[in-house]
């Protein structure tokens, strides 16, 4: 019978990662030649070449790329047989690797870390925040075990679950002459410098999927990373842009915006969980989920009776 490690697949795993001996080893923890001695032998074991070593760098071959991709998905199911037995008793607790997009984190996160540290006691929070194609490559990986994002999700092997609707508002520089009783559309969006986040951001597809855009003059992105560096861009008079009603606490600290409704159908994006179909740990995640739910509930809740979201120069609340 081949006698085969999972020590070797992480080794092989790493490698089609980082695509470097000395990177992936590195990333192991191991030396190099510790990891080229491993790989030999499963070279060996396999009798199958997985790189072509060359004097300037290496390469999978087509077999090793194969071999890599199915170790990828061996190392998952030996992490989710982990998590089975360390997590099958409990709820939140123990490490948790979760992976939030950055239009999502700066405004969620603030509110729910402090309960999760204070009701779940014995929970290691391990935080991730970067764009949506990358915390699905995570995802998949086995590096992340959760994902909070917008929906929805195409990827294969994957179980969402909706949290709830978040719908956009339009911000327009406070010195802006439309009164704060006109609705925004997307033909008002056309005639105004629109400012977005960079490519490669969910928020800034959604947002052009409702103006009906792909490429025209008056779009614009400055390479920004954040919502809150597009706010200061509106307040200081350089376009206007979408906010989601997620961002508004954090976000209208900034003087010199005003808001807008959309006219109906206002457009809004679901955010939602995302976890490996595979993952033993659905329970937990159904109970972040009603966390989650009930944090949002409660702060529209509160925001409606105390008139506490502040919308600098708005005359229409949200």
């Amino acid at each position: 019978m081949t006698s085969i490690s999972l020590r070797q697949l992480r080794y092989l795993a790493a490698i089609a990662q980082h695509e470097h001996f000395g990177r992936a080893a590195a990333a192991c923890s191991v030396t190099q030649p510790a990891l080229s001695m491993q790989i030999k032998e499963l070279e060996r074991e396999l009798k199958v070449v997985l790189i072509e070593r060359r004097r300037h760098g290496m390469q999978l071959t087509e077999e090793g790329r194969e071999i890599a991709r199915r170790a990828g998905r061996i190392i998952t199911d030996v992490r989710d047989l982990v998590d089975y037995a360390h997590h099958r008793n409990s709820t939140l607790s123990g490490a948790l690797h979760l992976g939030v997009i950055p239009s999502v984190a700066p405004y969620l996160l603030p509110p729910l870390l402090p309960v999760l540290r204070e009701s779940h006691t014995d929970l290691e929070l391990h935080l991730r925040e970067t764009r949506t194609d990358q915390l699905l490559a995570e995802l998949a990986d086995g590096k992340l075990d959760v994902l909070v994002l917008a929906l929805p999700v195409e990827a294969a092997d994957i179980e969402t679950l909706a949290l709830f609707e978040d719908p956009f508002l339009l911000a327009v520089p406070s010195a802006h002459n439309l009164s704060g009783k006109v609705r925004a559309t997307p033909e008002l969006l056309a005639n105004d410098r629109l400012l977005l986040l960079e490519e490669g951001h969910c928020l800034r597809e959604q947002a052009l999927a409702y103006c009906h855009l792909r490429q025209v003059a008056q779009l614009d992105t400055f390479g920004a990373s954040s919502l809150s560096t597009i706010v200061q861009m509106v307040a200081h008079g350089l376009g206007i842009t979408l906010l989601p009603r997620l961002s508004l606490d954090v976000e209208t600290r900034q003087s010199g915006i005003k808001l807008l409704r959309f006219a109906e159908p206002e457009p809004a994006r679901t955010l939602g969980l995302a976890w490996r179909t595979t993952s033993p740990r659905r329970h937990e995640f159904l109970a972040l989920a009603e966390l989650i739910r009930s944090l949002e509930a409660a702060k529209r809740t509160g925001a409606r009776k105390s008139g506490a979201r502040r919308q600098p120069q708005s005359a229409d609340k949200a």
